[in-house]
């Protein structure tokens, strides 16, 4: 049986790995930080629950699934199109609760925003022993829910982080990982700001890993511009976002919190700072058609149409990267 270029490339060949190491010169992270200087730190959380869609979008549409799926899709055509963002973070759970449709809709979803040549972001914060943890990084490294960058909970041990970050290598693609650092929930502080017994808090012994983990790959990205490995930093710590950000210079940040969790525009410009971040905001985009003073009349009336509310999420995005913008610019 004649050997096709596919099973070629499938077996461990040196070749092949050597050509692959040529081809890829920057890692996702970086990718994602070169998006972010061009089109702005604005990253669109797809948090999208079906309950954020109004009745006559889902009634026009045919189910709640092809309801999201239509309204995710609207939003990415016309964020790129505004060049108002440089990544969409999908949340997967809202899309398990929907059971195997819905997890056709997180592929479909995944898919579009690559094709429009933006950085897709799964939040799985998955976390668990090396076996299992690499069939997470399979699932979602490659496959049908194949993604840019994860979201990995190094709480299990360091361990565990491995089976992900090891797919930042230019043989499994140059993926990412963005790992909780300081996270913006209120019972944040429960764990991460724990002491030590050499009196330093939890999340820096994380930060510090996440740090040499990211400086790792340099050999296989000399020009690196940042580490390929990021950290998750809320924005809803102004007395963290400083501290953190200078002790952590060459790591990229995924910046939840902004908007709808209480996250000052400032505090997530603080963070911007040195190797930059992204900026989520999720609810305060997909939910705008809501308080949109233009849409009033088809509210109330119950008239509301797709181009309607993705119009207002449209103008949400571009309403949110001119604040973040604004912000760094008066640091």
């Amino acid at each position: 049986m004649p050997v096709s270029v596919c099973d070629f490339c499938a077996v461990e060949n040196p070749f092949y790995n050597q050509y692959i190491k040529c081809m890829i010169t920057k890692h996702k992270m970086q990718e994602l930080q070169e998006r972010a200087e061009k089109y702005g730190p604005l990253c669109v959380g797809l948090d999208t629950d079906p309950s954020y869609i109004p009745d006559s979008v889902v009634k026009a549409v045919g189910s709640r699934e092809e309801a999201v799926l239509t309204y995710n899709k609207e939003i990415i055509r016309r964020v790129a199109a505004d060049k108002s963002a440089c990544c969409f973070k999908v949340q997967i759970a809202y899309y398990e609760a929907m059971g195997i449709a819905g997890m056709k809709v997180y592929a479909q979803t995944l898919k579009a925003v690559q094709d429009a040549g933006l950085t897709a972001i799964s939040d799985i914060k998955r976390g668990d022993i090396a076996a299992t943890a690499g069939a997470y990084a399979r699932a979602h490294f490659t496959g049908d829910f194949e993604t840019d960058i994860i979201t990995v909970n190094p709480y299990m041990g360091f361990d565990t982080l491995k089976p992900f970050t090891e797919y930042a290598s230019p043989e499994k693609g140059g993926k990412g990982a963005f790992v909780l650092l300081c996270t913006s929930n209120p019972g944040m502080t429960d764990i991460e700001h724990q002491e030590l017994k050499d009196g330093s808090l939890l999340l820096e012994r994380v930060g510090s890993e996440i740090s040499r983990i990211g400086a790792e790959f340099k050999s296989f990205y000399p020009e690196q511009t940042c580490g390929a490995v990021g950290a998750v930093v809320g924005a809803t710590q102004e007395k963290d976002a400083r501290r953190l950000r200078d002790m952590y210079p060459d790591t990229f940040f995924l910046i939840p919190g902004y908007g709808a969790q209480g996250g000052a525009a400032r505090i997530a410009a603080t963070l911007l700072d040195k190797a930059g971040g992204t900026v989520n905001s999720s609810r305060g985009i997909l939910c705008a058609w809501q308080k949109d003073s233009d849409l009033t009349e088809k509210r109330e009336a119950g008239a509301l149409s797709l181009a309607d509310i993705a119009s207002a999420a449209a103008k949400a995005a571009i309403f949110s990267k001119e604040d973040l913008l604004n912000a760094k610019k008066s640091l």
